[in-house]
């Protein structure tokens, strides 16, 4: 075998850059951050997010500093500004971030029934596949999920802007259920149907908020955390209230 010549080492590219930097002003090296800091970079903003979602379910939105997100955070003031904003625009940010995952996975699963079943569908079958997926994130998905379904119930209920941020997050899935109830109960005026979703809204948001109320209310008969049976009850319940207010229009 014959070996090749021993090739002239290369020159430091170290050396080279801070000559080059030296010679012409120009930085030394540009392009992409390595992996691991753009790795780094998305640990961070998910560390961010998960404190302001925590500190928003528990104090509300005017409760919160941006101070004391970066300090629940572990982080400096000026990387929550610097990924985030304002603090509106981090708001938005928690609220975007399982909005997408719950509504995304809602309209599949009535699409997929309504496929599955064409002109069998129930109205029990529609509203319970609407409301599995939150049901089982806060069943199954560790405590942000219960930190999430504790800030919707609360934006839910806000007067200032939860009409707002719920419209702009929920709507587009909410209309195609309703679009669905509406051929399972055809002849319903659309005002009921809005009102009978309206009055779902409202027991669906402090059901999933888990505020112990229930249990007090019912001297420990009943739990709130007990999302497997108060889901199967807000079926019926839901499936007979949209029954009772959406009667056929009549001629």
């Amino acid at each position: 075998m014959t070996l090749a010549p021993k090739p002239t080492p290369a020159p430091n590219p170290a050396q080279t850059n801070r000559a080059g930097a030296a010679r012409d002003g120009a930085p030394a090296r540009r392009g992409r951050p390595p992996k691991s800091r753009v790795r780094d970079a998305g640990n961070t903003r998910e560390t961010i997010l998960d404190a302001a979602e925590d500190l928003f379910s528990k104090h509300g939105f005017y409760g919160v500093t941006i101070r004391e997100v970066a300090r629940e955070a572990g982080v400096d003031t000026a990387l929550v500004h610097y990924y985030f904003g304002a603090k509106r625009e981090l708001f938005d940010a928690v609220f975007l971030r399982r909005a997408e995952v719950w509504n995304s996975e809602r309209v599949d699963a009535i699409n997929r029934y309504a496929e599955q079943m064409g002109e069998a569908m129930t109205l029990e079958g529609v509203l319970e596949a609407f409301l599995r997926p939150p049901f089982e994130w806060s069943l199954k998905g560790g405590p942000g999920w219960k930190h999430y379904a504790a800030l919707v119930a609360q934006t839910n209920a806000s007067p200032t802007f939860g009409g707002e941020t719920m419209a702009r997050y929920f709507d587009p899935a909410i209309r195609r259920l309703i679009e669905l109830i509406a051929q399972v109960l055809p002849g319903s005026r659309e005002v009921d149907l809005y009102w009978a979703y309206h009055n779902l809204s409202g027991a669906l948001t402090l059901t999933l908020g888990e505020t112990g109320r229930l249990d007090r209310l019912s001297n420990g008969l009943c739990r709130s955390g007990d999302l497997e049976t108060a889901g199967d009850y807000m079926v019926r319940f839901a499936a007979a209230g949209f029954r009772a207010v959406c009667q056929p229009e009549r001629g």
